[in-house]
């Protein structure tokens, strides 16, 4: 299963702002193969309890497996954060003490090449995160307009050459459809100049990014997810969010804001700027890099919808 090759992120820092005393329930929105979920129960006490929730499958299975030796205080629940709310009513829960978001995709997802999220292998493109839905990379490679192809890679991987990037997979997919990660990566490869093609980033990451973002739809759901998550919290009750690149991190920092403000707030903002990950840890695990966590805590609920 590869869980123990899987490294929470930006752990310490999570539990600084989501540990405050035993006895706590938690929410962990993203619960994927249980290394926060793992760290939280630990830290908490024996009274804490953590609900954790996962659009993959494989992650709940995983997790099941590594959070074993907490019994009942663990209840994993295959589903989407954008339902949490639901979630949490099904299971006989009303609020909660703190909650975290690890946004993005696993390292385990990344490392399996049947998921098709990494340009590194050779796979099918799927991307799916959770692979009950419909809606492959492969059909939205394949089936939508050059224009909004373009437009998803220029918005959700921020990449400069899109328009070339769209031009030729709509060239590509007329010869026939694309199906393989490689596939994708030697179109793009022929898309872009040839420096770019030799930079310090692969030339496929931005395009694979927004892809994957657009097939799971991760944009979309951020900001309502996070207002319900607030909508749930106990006073006092904290909230911690770790995104990958400066689109889910400026969603994150925006709805802070916005929960903050002078009329009636919901939450006072615990990190004025966010953290990044610690010298040691960007060297020891490269994925963590790009990592940056923010953290509020939740005021009275008087007087909010």
């Amino acid at each position: 299963m590869g869980v123990s090759r899987h490294f929470p992120v930006m752990s310490e820092e999570a539990l600084f702002w989501l540990v405050q005393d035993d006895g706590r329930t938690y929410l962990d929105c993203t619960v994927g193969y249980g290394g926060h979920a793992e760290k939280l129960l630990e830290a908490s006490g024996p009274a804490s309890r953590l609900i954790g929730l996962d659009r993959d499958a494989a992650a709940i299975a995983a997790s099941r497996e590594r959070l074993a030796r907490f019994g009942d205080r663990v209840i994993l629940i295959h589903g989407h954060f954008m339902d949490l709310k639901q979630h949490l009513a099904v299971s006989g829960i009303g609020q909660v003490d703190g909650i975290l978001f690890d946004l993005g995709v696993s390292s385990p997802q990344l490392e399996e090449p049947a998921r098709g999220f990494s340009f590194q292998g050779d796979g099918p493109l799927d991307m799916r995160m959770d692979q009950s839905m419909s809606g492959t990379a492969a059909d939205l490679i394949n089936r939508w307009p050059e224009a909004q192809l373009a437009d998803a890679i220029f918005q959700f991987g921020e990449e400069r050459f899109s328009r070339r990037i769209a031009r030729a997979i709509v060239r590509a997919r007329e010869r026939h459809p694309l199906a393989t990660t490689k596939e994708l990566v030697s179109v793009i490869e022929g898309a872009v100049p040839t420096n770019y093609r030799h930079g310090r980033l692969h030339c496929a990451t931005r395009t694979f990014q927004a892809v994957r973002i657009a097939v799971n739809q991760e944009l979309d759901c951020l900001e309502p997810a996070l207002r319900d998550a607030v909508d749930v919290l106990s006073p006092g009750g904290r909230l911690c969010a770790i995104s990958f690149h400066s689109l889910e991190d400026r969603i994150v920092k925006h709805t802070f804001r916005a929960l903050s403000g002078k009329d009636n707030p919901a939450l006072l903002v615990l990190t004025k700027k966010p953290q990044v990950p610690t010298r040691e840890e960007s060297d020891g695990n490269p994925r963590s890099r790009s990592a940056k966590l923010r953290a509020a805590q939740r005021v009275s609920k008087e007087g909010h919808s």
